[in-house]
Order: C-alpha cells, then structure tokens, then sequence
C-alpha cells in the first residue's frame, strides 16, 4: 500500500522537488454527486410551509457543567489566562520570524501560523462559535498598551474616542483587508516566509492599536479585522452563542450593562445588546456582557446548526458582498495550489509583458477568479426575481439570498485546509522543540513523502470528511436558500420552481469545489 502511495505521489509531481497532494478518489466523487442529487430532490419534495426557529438550550441550566460555566464566563481570570497565553504564543512567532532559520517547514512562525492556526481557527468555529476573538492576540496586546489595564476597563482618557467615519461603518474595511491579506498571502509568497509572516502579524497589532487608541470601543474588531469578521459571518453556522439564559429578563432590563458596562468591565465592543441580538456576525465573546450582567443572565447556548443562518440572520449589502467574497477567495485558493497555475501565470505574464514576481499577472488572474462567482450569483438572482416576478429592488433580494453562499465557503474552506493540517503538520513536534529551527535543513524529498505516506489521521478518513464537508455545505445552503425564498414570497405564491435558479448557483459551487478536490494541489511546506 505504502509502495503505491509512494508512485501515485510521484505520478502527481510535476517537477523534481515539487511535492503535490493526492486528489479525491472517484469512489468520493460519486458518494458526493450522489448524495447532491438526493438531497435536492429531499428539499424540493418538502411542504411548502414556513418552519419557526427552534428555541436554544443554556449549557448553564445543564447538570455537572452548567455550574462551571457560569462561574468561568462570569468572572475575567479564565480569559485572562486564554490572553496572556495566545499573546505568549504570537510573540513567539514574531520572534521566531524575525531571527529563526528562513525555511518554513522548520520554522514555528510559519508551521504554527499557517499550517495549525488558520486551519484549527476556522474548523474551531463551528464548536465554539467566535470564541477564537474573545482571546485574540491582536486586540489583548493593543488593550494592554492603549488601556493599560490587564482586564478592567481602561481609562477614558486613554484614546480620542472618535466616532469611526459613516463611510467605514460596514463590512467593506474587512473585505477589502480579506483581499488585501490573500494577495499578500499568495502573490507575495508570504505563507512560505517566516520574516514575512512575522511582519504581517506586526502590522495586524499596529492596526489594532492605533484603531483602538483613535476611535471609540474597538472599531477594529466591529469594522476592519477581516478575520474577526470571517469568525463572525461562518459562527452563524455554529451551534453554540453567546445568548441570555431568560430572555424575559433582558427584556425588562432597564439598565442594559451588557451594552453600556459597568465601573470595571468595558462597554461591548461592537456596540450589541444581549437582549436583541439575533446573530453571531459581530459578536467577538469577549465575555464583557456575561461579566457586567448584574443579573448573571449570559451563558453559552445550544441551538441546532445553521438555525441562525436560515432564519434569524439578516444580511445587509455589505455583508452580502463579505460573503460572495468567501465564497470567491476559498475557492481561488485551492485554484492557486493546481499544478497548472503557474503556466497559467506564466502564460499571462508573457502576453503582458510581466516580470519580476509575476504580480500583474496574478492580480489580473484573482480579480477574475472573484469576479466569475460574484457575476453568476447576480445572473441567478436577476433571474429568480424575474420568474417569481418579485416586486422587490435587485440589491434587497441579492441581500436576502447571499447567505446561502456562507455554508458553501465554510464547507470547502474546511476541506481545503484539513488537507494542509493533516499533511504539512507531520514533524510539528519536532519544531515545538526546535521553533526557531537552529542548525536545520530544508525537508529532502524523500522527507516530503514520508509526510504524504503518515499523515495525522488515515488517508481514507481525510477523503470522507472532504465529501462529507461538501455535502454538508450543499444541504444546508439548500436548507437556507428554501427558507429564505418563502419567506421573500410567502406560501401562497412559493413554487419550487423558484429555486432552480439559486440552485443552479449552489450546484455549480460546489461541483467546482469538489472538482478542486479532485486535483492533485501542490504543497505549501
């Protein structure tokens, strides 16, 4: 078996030294085109009917842990600790990028980075929501240099609490950030050098402080940080948030702490009241609520998955654009790591005239690679509102629908990046022990195979939880794009001819997705 692993590995290889992952076996393949068909048909079979949002479980009421629960997000020390720690870490990394050895594989700042955070970040997302964000590195270190207090609330005095302009309100900042970051990320290579990473991760914590000791709260976490906002949008997805334990309470509350704070716990920092809200998207569970509730009213709650996304979530022009983007930027990165891009590239370079690191080229090739989904997604919503003859502006029904697309890029973006975890993560010990990678060696080829031939979990169950993933992700659009759509229309005139339109959208993402499975894609480290 090891023997064909080894000869399959070298078939995909298109150069000496260029490593590349297997591909989805056809048995998946067909697993995957299968159960698309069946869950469609499921879904256009259903009653047309209106289902009502199922009501959530507090953990706090539960027996054994609630206990626990309340007493750990109710006082600061269990986050404090998360703090410190994630901080202690990214100072390492920085550290170990600036003046560690210039080969990623054997660098903490890159492997750490790339290969373990960004992949266990957005997995982590579905099992404990925008968590992540409570303990960020970024903000905890501008907190403490603009506020200067290790968890109280700061002093006023301490920034110039400006207004963040109209303009800047939104979701645009973070998407164009996300963008910004993707090109840096894979037109300038910087996933590949630890210096570079270390760089990035300083510019995100001078953004961070300067954005907090400027304007009022944290405007950066609510408005500019792409990843905060990419937490907040797949959360919705989650079934776990941040919600109040009666809600009868929060609505009798006159004083509203969660929003306004209190002597010692800061206001929220994205501007939320727990007794209104209604989605994760802007929510960063910093714990400020739970802490500053005087009736300990906030726990963590269980509700059933994708809930939030079918019913209760309601995307704005913004958020819709935010969302087409993930759809948009997973995708082309999995088109970056084909075998046949670089041709592509190169191909691109010589009819323009590029040189130097091809950057024209490749801004050229992502702006089209963004452009193509977003420009399908517009032709199925022209069309949807055309057969349904929906008296209703193009921009609130391109609003509406867009979040059908936010399973379809958490889906892949899992299945994309599972495939990085299980494989370039083999050897991390030896760089725990090692992070700087003092006296090392790039990897030998025959080390690249061995990381193919023993990765962390089998082969065989990575390829089930891809397929597993797209299918998931095919559902549970179906699932909100059904919602949705009977709700824009009503029962009475709903028809499931309505849908093929954004079916026809949904489809076509995820077969171009599981055809980027199938390929073989070539290794970062």
């Amino acid at each position: 078996m090891a023997t064909e692993l080894s000869l399959a590995l070298q078939l995909v290889c298109k150069s000496p030294g260029i490593m590349a992952h297997p591909g989805l076996p056809m048995v998946w393949v067909k697993f995957v085109l299968v159960a698309m068909v069946l869950v469609a048909a499921w879904i256009l079979w259903q009653p047309q009917r209106i289902y009502r949002q199922r009501d959530s479980l507090s953990i706090a009421g539960l027996p054994l842990i609630g206990d626990w629960m309340r007493r750990s997000i109710t006082g600061p020390w269990l986050l404090v600790t998360l703090r410190v720690f994630t901080a202690a870490v990214f100072i390492l990394v920085i550290y170990a990028g600036l003046f560690g050895i210039p080969i990623a594989e054997r660098n903490i700042a890159t492997m750490l980075t790339w290969s373990l955070w960004w992949t266990g970040l957005i997995i982590s997302v579905y099992f404990v929501g925008s968590a992540w964000c409570a303990i960020c590195p970024w903000d905890a270190i501008a907190s403490w240099l603009v506020r200067r207090r290790l968890w109280q609330r700061g002093d006023e005095n301490a920034t110039l609490n400006l207004r963040v302009p109209r303009m800047f309100r939104n979701v645009w900042p973070a998407m164009w950030m996300f963008i910004g970051l993707t090109w840096l990320e894979l037109g300038m290579g910087v996933t590949t050098s630890p210096y570079m990473t270390a760089l990035l991760a300083l510019v995100m914590v001078v953004l961070a402080t300067v954005s907090l000791a400027v304007f009022e709260r944290k405007a950066f976490c609510r408005y500019f940080c792409s990843v905060g906002r990419t937490v907040g949008f797949y959360s919705e997805l989650s079934p776990i948030a941040l919600r109040p334990i009666d809600p009868d309470i929060c609505a009798n509350c006159k004083t509203l702490e969660c929003f306004h704070g209190t002597q010692e716990i800061e206001s929220c920092p994205t501007y939320l009241v727990m007794g209104r809200i209604r989605q994760n998207t802007y929510c960063t569970s910093c714990g400020a609520c739970s802490q500053s509730c005087p009736y300990q009213n906030v726990a963590w709650s269980t509700r059933p998955s994708g809930e939030e996304a079918i019913y209760s979530a309601r995307p704005h022009w913004d958020e819709a654009w935010f969302i087409l983007g993930l759809v948009a930027l997973t995708s082309f990165h999995g088109i970056t790591m084909l075998p046949f891009w670089e041709r592509w590239m190169s191909g691109l370079a010589r009819f323009l005239g590029d040189s130097g690191q091809l950057l024209w080229s490749f801004t050229i090739g992502m702006a089209v690679s963004l452009l193509i989904p977003v420009a399908v997604f517009a032709l199925a919503v022209f069309v949807t509102r055309w057969l349904s003859r929906l008296d209703m502006e193009f921009k609130r029904v391109f609003a509406v629908l867009a979040i059908a697309g936010l399973p379809l890029a958490f889906a892949y973006h899992i299945a994309h990046n599972i495939n990085h975890l299980v494989r370039e993560s083999n050897g991390i010990g030896s760089v725990l022990l090692n992070p700087l990678g003092i006296g090392t060696q790039p990897l030998t080829e025959a080390e690249m195979h061995m990381r193919h031939l023993q990765p962390l979990i089998h082969q065989d169950i990575l390829f089930a939880l891809q397929a597993g993933l797209l299918v998931f992700g095919f559902w549970m659009a179906l699932r909100i794009l059904r919602q949705r759509m009977l709700r824009l229309l009503g029962q009475d005139t709903f028809s499931n001819i309505h849908l093929l339109p954004m079916l026809g959208f949904i489809s076509s993402v995820t077969l171009f997705n599981l055809w980027l499975l199938m390929q073989p894609m070539i290794m970062r480290m």
